[in-house]
């Protein structure tokens, strides 16, 4: 067990670059870990890291070696997988990455759900609105909206989300609402900086049109350009998951509702192994759930 305790804690110092990070993720303290990745550097009879006060590198034997160590601890939870099938209880760490927004809004409530449910449970929850390698970064799960999906990964289509035309209940008092589309062109949008062009495809039961729209701010989150919105700043095109409640209390008004802005298609994206760990397993038929409940 030592020996997989000291396997871990240089796959963790690999992953995190120093002792300290290593100790904190694996609940330990940082000589402990030191003492461990000697005890397998002495075992193997070379040096795995270069450590300096704030830093861990991989030696040339360090980096050889890691690949080996991920395969053992691999093959280690697969067969605590078997034993846990019966009990149903996960346990260990799961890495999950998710957008910002997202995360914030819905899947965090989720992860403190689980991680009452199940005790022996552990989460990292990485919220990043970049797209994150599941494989390079050592995460189990990875939620992705949109954007082009890596092919060495499986990934499975949740659902797809139309983006509704919102205002405030503030901003309709002081602009008037607009009934057309030739109104709402008059208007000013809030947008994302990587949202190009001055034109939108709206989409509606009779079939397509081009929106030009005029923005004088754009921000790049998307908790805080919901924010803009409530606070009256403009219009702009929010998926429905994020504005469905606040729709339903009368805090923001769906404009033209007959026409929807361009849709976000959500997948959960994992690496391609043999078998996933029970407490994977488990993370992802709730994530399943819990993002096609939206």
């Amino acid at each position: 067990m030592d020996r997989l305790r000291a396997l871990s804690a240089f796959v963790r110092v690999a992953d995190l670059g120093s002792l300290s990070a290593a100790a904190r993720s694996l609940s330990t303290t940082q000589p402990t870990v030191s003492k461990l990745i000697a005890n397998l550097e002495r075992s193997l009879e070379v040096r795995l890291l270069e450590r300096s006060a704030t830093r861990a590198t991989l030696t040339d034997e360090g980096v050889r070696f890691l690949e080996s160590a991920r395969r053992l601890l691999d093959d280690y939870d697969e067969a605590v997988a078997d034993l846990d099938l019966r009990t149903r209880e996960p346990r260990g760490l799961v890495r999950i990455a998710a957008p910002v927004a997202l995360g914030e809004l819905k899947l965090n409530a989720l992860m403190l759900r689980s991680l009452q449910q199940y005790p022996e449970l552990q989460i990292d929850l990485v919220l990043e609105d970049r797209f994150v390698d599941p494989v390079e970064e050592r995460f189990d799960l990875t939620v992705r909206i949109g954007g082009v999906l890596p092919p060495d990964l499986v990934a499975r289509e949740l659902a797809t989300w139309p983006r509704y035309i919102v205002a405030s209940p503030g901003y309709i008092k002081r602009h008037g609402r607009p009934r057309t589309l030739d109104d709402l062109s008059r208007h000013q949008f809030l947008r994302y900086p990587n949202w190009t062009g001055d034109v939108v495809t709206l989409s509606s039961a009779q079939g397509s049109a081009k929106l030009p729209v005029i923005t004088r701010y754009s921000i790049n989150h998307a908790v805080a350009l919901l924010d803009a919105v409530r606070e009256g700043a403009g219009i702009a095109f929010q998926p429905c998951w994020m504005v469905n409640e606040l729709l339903k209390r009368k805090e923001l008004v769906r404009l033209l509702p007959e026409w929807s802005g361009p849709t976000q298609t959500v997948y959960l994206m994992s690496p391609s192994h043999r078998r996933q760990a029970m407490r994977v397993q488990v993370m992802k038929e709730l994530l399943i759930r819990e993002i096609q409940a939206l």
